[in-house]
């Protein structure tokens, strides 16, 4: 072999393709099983879709339970998930999330630098199913700070500009309730982190970015601290082009860097960790509901399925392709992409419709349960994609609506310019319904009903404000239900609000183990998948907040024991002849 050739193979024991959340853990953990390993990113930033995320998991039974007195047990998360996944997943996958995700937890927190508490507050998603719980189970991630990655802080993918204070100033989701909800200290805890912000004149010499990171950003960049503090690489700009397989085998991935081929071999195996496809309008139109559109996703434009498609062509079992992560989303002109409305329809004072001008959904339901139901009216109606939420002068003033700060702090004649097409404008719900295409009165017969609803406290609909999950993001100031105000003082507003999503759930079907499966159930020796790669395990649907990073980050640890246990020597086959190999350790912390 050629010195030529040589230098175009490394060879390492793991090889993640990825550098989400899920895939650095998996790294992370099998360095710290005695494996060599490798994190390959095609992107020219590494975090992937968990850094622009809330950075939150869901985590039944986590140790932070008992902590603040609450108490959580299996037997209750198991119930619950039976109920949401309604038989869709494997027992084996579903115990295996139980059993492993406490412990995944705590070796994160124990050795890594994120740490996560609980929210007391924010609800399991579907409070009438039995065994869920008002609060606990969803976690959070404690700031990190970014000055601790040196220079690979400026390599670290930007978070949500939806997430930053006046597009700036981090703050982690508990803040942001505050905030939001304008609840006590409100404006004591704005004024704290905007002078940390601007205090922080080391930073504000060189960039504009917040140096406390928080969210998915916190995640993603403790994680990259870890990696580096165990010599494990990241290669960036190295997309994955195809996995080398040898007698039924997966022994590696090739890799473009530099307008050049890389030979990245495997001696146990590959973790496929590349998120979905919901930026690659074929599989889309392929798989997914019409309409669809990969410009209305709030995902980074890199989650094009490249790994899914690599796995279908080996033989590898797909399943729950035709589902997404759903996310009404909101366009803004000059972005990566669009931004998500998390919370602004638990507001009181707002109403979503469809071009009929009525109503087909609780606003304020969680975000993976709104798209769902726009694609089951528009497919009654025709009318639900787009749909529209409307709103007045009075909400328009103290609540954020997308990219648009309230009236209080942003007047219209002060929007910037990219936001100013968000937002349509009337005297008259007549006038807006002509703008925006809505029949006039159905627009107007849904307002006064709404208007009813608020001075009652039920929505005799939909029950929006009804459950605990829903008050969350409330404001706790009206009375007497927090997500419900009359709509009458003009001028009135509406925002479209497209069927987008944070990811898809389909993609390679994998077993309690994370390895990949073929058609006839067995698996590809070699090949693991977690994450939006993998078929979620909570099947079509999303039991609370931090239902997809919480199993992508315990499948990757999983994934990682398992390919670290002894037994796997027996199976493995040698991936190159020794003239071909390349010292491991020559290659930790280096690109090719």
């Amino acid at each position: 072999m050629s010195e030529q050739q040589s230098q175009q193979t490394r060879v390492f024991d793991v090889v993640v393709v990825g550098s989400g959340a899920g895939g650095m853990l998996a790294a992370c953990r099998a360095a710290d099983r005695g494996l060599s390993a490798v994190v390959i990113e095609k992107s020219e930033v590494y975090g992937g879709t968990s850094a622009v995320s809330g950075g939150g998991i869901w985590i039944p039974c986590n140790h932070h339970i008992d902590e603040l007195g609450a108490t959580d047990t299996r037997e209750a998360a198991r119930t619950y998930l039976d109920a949401c996944t309604k038989g869709v997943t494997a027992t084996d996958r579903l115990d295996a999330y139980l059993d492993v995700a406490p412990e995944m937890l705590r070796y994160v927190e124990a050795n890594t630098p994120v740490r996560y508490e609980s929210l007391p507050k924010y609800a399991d998603y579907f409070q009438h199913l039995p065994g869920s719980m008002p609060g606990y189970r969803a976690l959070d991630p404690l700031p990190v700070d970014g000055a601790s990655l040196g220079a690979e802080f400026a390599r670290l993918r930007l978070p949500s500009p939806g997430t930053l204070i006046g597009g700036r100033v981090a703050v982690t989701s508990k803040e942001a309730h505050v905030l939001l909800s304008k609840a006590p200290g409100y404006m004591g805890l704005a004024l704290r982190q905007f002078g940390r912000y601007w205090f922080d004149w080391r930073a504000r010499f060189h960039s504009r970015r917040d140096r406390r990171l928080t969210l998915g950003n916190a995640l993603a960049g403790g994680l990259r601290r870890a990696l580096l503090d165990r010599d494990v690489p990241l290669w960036l700009n190295s997309p994955m082009r195809e996995l080398l397989e040898t007698d039924g085998r997966v022994t590696g991935v090739q890799v473009e860097y530099g307008g050049q081929r890389v030979r990245v071999l495997a001696k146990r195996g590959v973790i496929l960790a590349a998120g979905g496809f919901e930026r690659n309008q074929a599989m889309r139109e392929r798989f997914l509901p019409r309409p669809t559109q990969a410009q209305w996703s709030a995902t980074p434009p890199h989650n094009t399925g490249d790994a899914i498609a690599a796995g279908m062509q080996l033989g590898a079992r797909v399943a729950l392709m035709e589902h997404v992560w759903g996310a009404p989303t909101v366009h803004v002109d000059h972005e990566e992409k669009q931004r998500a409305l998390f919370v602004e329809r638990n507001l009181p004072g707002c109403v979503v419709v469809n071009g009929l001008g009525k109503r087909f959904v609780n606003e304020a339901a969680p975000y993976s349960e709104f798209v769902p139901a726009m694609y089951r009216d528009h497919a009654q109606t025709g009318a639900s994609v787009p749909a529209w939420m409307v709103f007045d002068a009075r909400f328009r003033h103290q609540y954020p609506c997308g990219p648009i700060m309230p009236g209080a702090m942003m007047p219209d004649s002060r929007i910037p310019a990219p936001f100013r097409p968000l937002l349509y404008k009337a005297e008259s719900l007549d006038a807006l319904a002509a703008q925006i295409g809505v029949d006039a009165q159905g627009l107007r017969d849904t307002v006064a009903k709404m208007n009813r609803y608020a001075a009652s406290g039920v929505d005799e609909e939909f029950g929006k404000g009804g459950n605990a999950f829903d008050i969350y993001y409330g404001d706790p100031g009206v009375k007497p239900n927090p997500c419900l105000a009359p709509l009458e003082t003009g001028p009135f507003y509406a925002v479209r609000i497209d069927a987008g999503d944070i990811g898809t759930k389909g993609g390679l079907l994998t077993d309690a183990s994370a390895r990949v499966l073929r058609e006839d159930g067995s698996p590809i020796a070699g090949l693991y998948a977690i994450g939006n790669t993998s078929a979620s395990m909570m099947g079509v649907s999303y039991p609370g907040a931090g239902s997809t990073l919480g199993p992508a980050m315990t499948f990757g640890y999983i994934a990682a024991n398992h390919l670290a246990d002894a037994n796997h020597l027996a199976d493995a086959k040698p991936v190159a002849s020794d003239s071909a190999r390349a010292s491991t350790s020559e290659f930790r912390g280096v690109t090719p």
